[in-house]
């Protein structure tokens, strides 16, 4: 496997090694000791959730304040702009976000921390999206950070409004929001 840093520190790129030939492909998602050994990152999974989107469906920016989640996210169908924004008050980059783009295609995969907000807007007519977590959901904890706050100005590569469920379009502003210390 392959590791990119990438500008928001602890956030990496991770692209696998894959097999292909005239069958298809084969690769592994996660192997925990490759992982530790290439990221130097020991995170214990204890949740997996997939989820399906359609085209232009906009997902986050999500975070847990308590029982904050790391996560392990890759896409097995069509190809979303993944965003995160570093919600760590003591990280020289708090406040500031980065996107990947995350196909079946490519097969890469992100890690992010806990401390960061998490969102994906679909780029393809759907999408199918995985991720592993290090904590459980807790719905008493979530909060959502507004996608389109414009203290962040995140340029969503998106085809018009974006199809988002009611608590995403009532998130908070960055300067409103509870971050992490």
């Amino acid at each position: 496997m392959k590791i990119t840093t990438t500008t928001i520190p602890d956030v990496l790129v991770i692209e696998p090694r894959v097999f292909a030939d005239g069958r298809g492909f084969f690769f592994e998602s996660y192997n925990e000791r490759e992982f530790i050994q290439a990221t130097g990152v020991a995170a214990k999974f204890v949740q997996d959730n997939h989820s399906r989107s359609i085209k232009n469906t906009l997902r986050g920016l999500h975070y847990q304040i308590r029982q904050p989640q790391g996560k392990l996210v890759r896409v097995v169908a069509g190809e979303v702009f993944d965003v995160v924004v570093d919600l760590r008050r003591n990280s020289p980059t708090f406040g500031k976000w980065e996107g990947h783009r995350l196909s079946a295609e490519s097969k890469n995969m992100l890690w992010i921390p806990a401390g960061l907000a998490h969102g994906f807007a679909v780029l393809s007519e759907s999408a199918e999206f995985l991720y592993k977590t290090t904590d459980y959901w807790a719905p008493q904890h979530e909060r959502t950070l507004l996608w389109n706050d414009p203290d962040l100005a995140i340029a969503w590569p998106l085809a018009g409004e974006p199809i988002l469920a009611a608590k995403d379009r009532a998130g908070k502003r960055l300067s409103e929001a509870e971050v992490f210390d």
